[in-house]
């Protein structure tokens, strides 16, 4: 094992970047195109033994050569990256991984989230990272329970902390998980609807910062938006609800294999979190643009009534006879079109983007070619 060398990867060493493609296809894995740090374990040759890569705080893309499995080098792979994500302040961690190797990574003190069998298994650090994620969330509903206590919450059919109380033929507790990239009407008019017809419902903002407009904006965006429906409480996803753009495809077949597991993985850990807070119905928008968010969506309408949550799919709001979409938003911000922008968003989204505090946000988006999400 002392032949062997640990050395970082980098984009522009193409020897040592060939060699960890080819040795991820070796294994069945593709390079995921969301990596911010790869390492190798190279013998005395230079030839690459074992890879392994982080993204944010996920471990990534690990395998070792078929012809020295056995041998611990996924070990010291791992060691290697864990400690360089306690270096960047990266203290809980996560991976994806093959089912077939959930067991080995749980002896390397890793735990299991949730798994689609045949499929992925979703794994942290913490023993009880998740349980205590959930027990957080109860926390947010109880905090709403004190604010809404004695609050004029009259025609919204709020009752706090006391929902689960609720007289058979009630409103249902129900949820939204949104990114908001930004907040638009066509959020607006979808939490409208939820509330109108929830006895509660909570509203989940995807916290990952991978998105043109920072987490924080977003949320204070969706709070300010929505500051007038009082049945409403609010999460942030936390590392347990993660978008489509970083979900791991490097061990998925095609680009639908990627939607479905992440889809099948979402839906497994929103159960547990419905479970929690006592949510039996879902809220999505109609998508009538994105392809993947399409896909999504049916496999969501299919999967949650198995595990007792309706799924309600919700006619996206029109401006100017076409549907409102957080891409034409982005579109609008990029082409500089403020009129255009006045008609598909709040006033607290507009008043934000006709903000100095919106310059780096508006510079971010006009930087891009394409800001459509397909």
């Amino acid at each position: 094992m002392s032949d062997y060398t640990i050395s970082r990867i980098f984009k522009s060493d193409l020897h040592g970047s060939r060699q960890m493609d080819l040795l991820l296809l070796q294994e069945g894995i593709r390079r995921d195109p969301n990596l911010d740090y790869s390492c190798g374990l190279f013998d005395d040759k230079m030839q690459l033994v074992a890879t392994g890569s982080c993204f944010g705080n996920t471990l990534r893309c690990l395998a070792v050569s078929r012809l020295h499995q056995g041998e611990g080098l996924m070990n010291r792979i791992v060691t290697h990256l864990m400690e360089v994500q306690y270096f960047r302040g990266n203290t809980h961690l996560f991976l994806y991984t093959k089912c077939s190797a959930a067991r080995f990574f749980h002896d390397l003190g890793f735990y299991e989230i949730a798994r689609i069998d045949g499929q992925v298994v979703f794994m942290e650090n913490k023993r009880n990272g998740f349980d205590k994620y959930l027990k957080g969330l109860s926390g947010d509903l109880a905090q709403h329970g004190a604010d809404c206590h004695g609050a004029d919450c009259r025609g919204t059919g709020c009752r706090g902390a006391d929902f689960r109380d609720a007289a058979p033929g009630s409103k249902p507790v129900s949820a939204i998980v949104m990114n908001a990239n930004p907040f638009t009407l066509g959020h607006l008019y979808l939490i409208e609807k939820a509330a109108a017809q929830s006895d509660l419902l909570h509203i989940f903002i995807v916290s990952e910062d991978v998105s043109l407009v920072p987490f924080q904006v977003r949320k204070r965006l969706v709070i300010e938006g929505t500051a007038g429906i009082h049945n409403l409480v609010y999460h942030d996803s936390g590392p347990y609800i993660i978008s489509n753009a970083t979900f791991p495809s490097y061990f998925q077949k095609d680009e639908d294999a990627v939607i479905e597991s992440h889809a099948r993985l979402d839906l497994a850990i929103f159960a547990r979190i419905a479970g929690t807070l006592g949510i039996t119905c879902r809220y999505v928008g109609e998508e009538p643009f994105s392809r993947v968010t399409g896909i999504y969506n049916r496999i969501m309408e299919s999967q949650l009534p198995k595990a007792g949550i309706h799924c309600r799919v919700i006619p996206r709001k029109q401006a100017n006879g076409t549907a409102i979409s957080a891409s034409s938003v982005r579109n609008a911000i990029r082409e500089n079109r403020m009129d255009l922008l006045a008609g598909l968003v709040p006033d607290s989204t507009y008043r934000y983007f006709c903000s100095g505090e919106a310059g780096p946000v508006i510079r971010a988006i006009t930087s891009q070619d394409d800001v459509i999400h397909y």
